[in-house]
Order: structure tokens, then sequence, then C-alpha cells
């Protein structure tokens, strides 16, 4: 397998978020991203990262995974660990492509974390597409490739990152006037608050008059309004300290 990709780390830890919360998984973080999301956590990311190649990531991937054996989640036939493609933004490197391919061939579950702001259409039908529908207050909702909904599965998933009432608001249209209910399951991903060790100077600024909701305020809207979604928070950041890398 040839191709090089600018790697920023590669860890096993537990998913944090998704439907495949709490499962191991081997989360191969790449560099670089276009976007600069208010409340993103992984700017470290924009541009940290060494060459590596596609064989190396795989062999890096199946040492982390070799104490698991062959074993398979009871509940869900899944190998473990699951493995997930993040960043940064994956897409941004055309090699996460066969990297994807490579990892299905070798029986891993396969998962990627992208923004939405680029075609998912091409990605290996065995991958579990969790991409983002970015809200207003990332600074970020104009980027949003609405063709993509086009190309999603029901084994995909739609996260929407929440942090103001204008942000809930926003995805409740979305999830109507797109029907995102009968697609794949969708996300309600509450924003925990940067420290100011991640808080990089490039972000985006939340638009003004924008009312911040708290987790609580969250989860009792998505109830009072009987929306069809999973409310979440990101687990390692309860786990370990917000800030605290390759978990």
């Amino acid at each position: 397998m040839t191709g090089t990709l600018v790697v920023n780390e590669i860890y096993l830890s537990l998913q944090g978020e998704s439907t495949f919360a709490g499962l191991p998984c081997v989360f191969i973080r790449l560099t670089a991203c276009d976007l600069r999301c208010s409340y993103c956590d992984t700017a470290y990311a924009f541009a940290e990262g060494k060459k590596q190649t596609l064989a190396d990531v795989l062999k890096k991937v199946r040492e982390l995974a070799k104490p698991f054996g062959d074993f398979k989640s009871q509940n869900s036939n899944l190998k473990l660990p699951l493995v997930e493609l993040t960043g940064g933004e994956p897409l941004l490197q055309k090699n996460s492509l066969p990297l994807m391919k490579a990892l299905g061939d070798d029986g891993f579950t396969v998962l990627i974390e992208t923004s939405g702001a680029h075609d998912v259409s091409k990605i290996d039908p065995r991958v579990h597409r969790i991409m983002d529908l970015k809200c207003p207050s990332s600074g970020e909702s104009a980027r949003n490739l609405i063709s993509n909904l086009a190309h999603l599965k029901s084994t995909d998933e739609i996260k929407f990152v929440i942090g103001t009432r204008e942000d809930y608001d926003w995805a409740k249209l979305q999830i109507s006037e797109h029907q995102l209910a009968a697609v794949c399951p969708l996300l309600f991903s509450w924003v925990h608050p940067l420290t100011s060790g991640q808080r990089n100077k490039v972000l985006k600024k939340v638009p003004d008059r924008h009312t911040p909701i708290s987790r609580k305020e969250l989860a009792e809207a998505i109830i009072a309004d009987a929306l069809p979604v999973r409310f979440q928070i990101q687990q390692h950041k309860i786990i370990w300290p917000p800030e605290q890398r390759g978990v």
C-alpha cells in the first residue's frame, strides 16, 4: 500500500461520543482543518503532525488492536477495538480514503468524524460516517454541504454541536425541513466549555445576541419538544482533564 498522510496522533482510548460511546477505539487524528469553529478543542491538530506512510499507520493500528484478539462485542457483533479517523478534517487528505478501505479490508469497524463541509460520497460504504451539520454558533454554518445528506445511510450519524438556544432552534428546523429522523441516528452534542489552554485565537467568535444553553436546558428542551435525537456529552472530558491529549 503506497501513499502518505500527515498524522497528528494515533492512540487507543474509549469512544467518547456517538452511538458507539464507551467502546474501545483506536483514534487516528489527521492534521489540518479548513474550518475554525468557535468551540474547537483540537486546534493543535491544525498544523501539528508528521508524515507517515499508510503502511505504517495500518501497522500501528494493528499493534494497538492486538491485545483484543478477535474479540467481538456480544451486543453488536462488532470487532473491537473500533477505528476512527478524526482531525482536524480527515477528508482534506485524499489518502484517508484508501486508508479507510484498507482498515475495512482488515475487518475493523471504521468510523470517520467529518465536518460535513466536504464530499462524503467517496468514502468506503462500510465506514460509519459521523457527519456534523455546523450550527450557527460555530461560525461555520455557511460551509455545510447540504448535498451530503443525499449520500447518508442508516449506518451513518448526523451530529449537531449545540452551544446556544439559537443552535437548538436551527437544528430542530433542519431535522424538520430535511426529514433527518428518517435518514440515520441524530446526535445533539452539548458544547463543553473550552479551557484557557484550548481556546485558540484563530477560532471564530460566537455571533452576537446568541443565548448560551446549559446541558440541563438542552436535555430538558429535547424532552419537551419530543425530538427523536440522542443527547450526548463528551465522555472522555468527564473521565480525563478536558485538555488532555491522547484520550
